[in-house]
């Protein structure tokens, strides 16, 4: 099976806000909205794609999750309303919607995620332990990289069902899918991110213009949602986000034996940076950029 590597280097291998108070949430500026059409190519294209992306249905409990994530947590707390995000940055395709997250709880469901995905297909008598204890951190990881720094922002995507009148559903079995995506600064002499070069002790980061790109990790879908698109969607939203912010590049790391991943990236219009190549023989990784 395909794991997600949710680590330096960042690399996809495929596979707070409380809400307490409705008021205290802080509108993201915004004055578009991406309502497009489903993404995802034909039927036979799609179907490849998300065989290469199967990850397991969130499994974890309620009570587990608010020991292990603190007793503010609580899963049986339904879908956050659209109307009540007060957010345009969006993506609608078919009966999904991709955004950004923005309570706690879809912060936990999206590192849930993402540790079944990191220990699939592993026979260890303790992997229920393993997963909850990489949810955990990478929960709090999630809510650590938010925070902006050095001109460093990082976002939580997550794409999540449409809402149905007629269905009453969770957080837990509302989001289907995520990723992170990063508007990083090429530190000084650099030419493509993690380049190796001989920088002056105290080396400058730049924030503007140019040196400034959009990094893709940590991409997973659930199970229960594979085949319909997912990650093809995930990573045009995650495109046109970087372009909103007069971004020209976007990267991504992917390990060098996965192929369906790299088909992925390929097709929405990734290229390896042969430059670097070179220096990530030992992590077996390849370099992807896309000019968004």
């Amino acid at each position: 099976m395909l794991t997600v590597s949710l680590h330096k280097p960042e690399f996809l291998s495929f596979s707070h806000y409380g809400f307490r108070d409705l008021h205290k949430f802080s509108r993201i500026p915004s004055s578009w909205t991406i309502a497009m059409s489903n993404y995802s190519g034909s039927s036979e294209t799609r179907k490849k794609e998300e065989l290469s992306i199967q990850v397991p249905a969130t499994s974890i409990s309620s009570s587990e999750t608010q020991r292990l994530a603190g007793s503010d947590l609580r899963f049986d707390r339904l879908q956050v309303p659209e109307k009540e995000l007060m957010h345009d940055r969006k993506f609608e395709f078919g009966q999904f919607v991709a955004r950004e997250a923005v309570i706690d709880e879809e912060y936990w469901t999206a590192a849930w995620l993402r540790a079944e995905s990191h220990w699939e297909g592993r026979n260890d008598r303790y992997v229920d332990n393993h997963k909850r204890k990489f949810a955990e951190q990478e929960f709090h990881a999630i809510k650590r990289r938010r925070t902006s720094l050095h001109g460093q922002k990082c976002r939580c995507i997550i794409m999540v069902r449409k809402e149905d009148k007629h269905v009453k559903r969770t957080v837990l079995k509302g989001v289907v899918g995520t990723l992170d995506l990063s508007v990083r600064c090429l530190l000084h002499g650099e030419t493509f991110p993690g380049e190796r070069v001989k920088a002056p002790l105290f080396c400058s980061i730049h924030g503007t213009g140019p040196n400034r790109y959009g990094y893709v990790a940590n991409l997973c879908v659930a199970k229960s949602a594979r085949r319909q698109g997912i990650a093809t969607n995930m990573l045009h939203f995650a495109i046109e986000l970087v372009k909103s912010n007069g971004i020209e590049h976007a990267y991504v790391h992917v390990h060098r034996n996965n192929t369906p991943a790299q088909k992925l990236y390929e097709k929405m219009g990734f290229e390896i940076v042969e430059a670097a190549s070179s220096q990530l023989v030992e992590e077996q990784t390849y370099l992807l950029c896309c000019k968004a």
